[in-house]
């Protein structure tokens, strides 16, 4: 089963799948040069280095027949045609938020709500940044009351794994809807 890790850029989602993957993540990260410096704004996230530039890849073995390949998007707008192809079969994506750049994740959310892929809203804790109330979040964003927003620690595997149990019982709300 597909499942795809979207988010704006600098929200985590390469640790998320790093926390969770049981193999190394493939991360096709490029170092951040002076020349993206412009265009690939980390915030206040300056300590970050590396950056994806075509997809992440990790892998979940629930049992022999039943395989979880995570797909990460960049996180880059200028990336944004590669998501076609990483979204195409998923069963479902989880959306990563900073609540510090709340802007980034709304053209992500309208991408998601477009192709009609079920989703779930996580709200990445980083060290030091001010904590929102998750109902302040949900309205922020305009989200419907079916649509999950959750808290999750992108480097804690406990954290990630609950966030994809919540996702997975998204998509099931979601066939047995239909």
């Amino acid at each position: 089963m597909k499942i795809v890790i979207s988010g704006g850029f600098g929200v985590g989602k390469t640790t998320f799948i790093g926390a969770i993957s049981e193999i190394e993540p493939l991360a096709t990260e490029a170092a951040m040069t002076e020349a993206a410096a412009n265009i690939d704004d980390p915030g206040h996230r300056a300590d970050k280095t590396q950056t994806t530039v075509a997809l992440d890849f990790g892998r979940i073995t629930l049992d022999r027949s039943l395989i979880l390949y995570l797909f990460g998007t960049p996180g880059q707008e200028r990336f944004v045609f590669l998501w076609d192809d990483l979204v195409d079969g998923a069963l479902g994506a989880v959306i990563v938020v900073d609540t510090s750049r709340i802007d980034d994740c709304y053209p992500v959310l309208d991408y998601f709500e477009q192709t009609r892929t079920p989703f779930v809203v996580v709200v990445n804790r980083f060290d030091g940044e001010p904590r929102f109330d998750l109902d302040e979040v949900r309205e922020a964003l305009e989200l419907e009351d079916d649509i999950p927003v959750l808290e999750c620690d992108a480097r804690d595997r406990e954290s990630v794994k609950n966030v994809l149990v919540a996702l997975l019982e998204q998509v099931l709300y979601h066939r047995l809807a239909v």
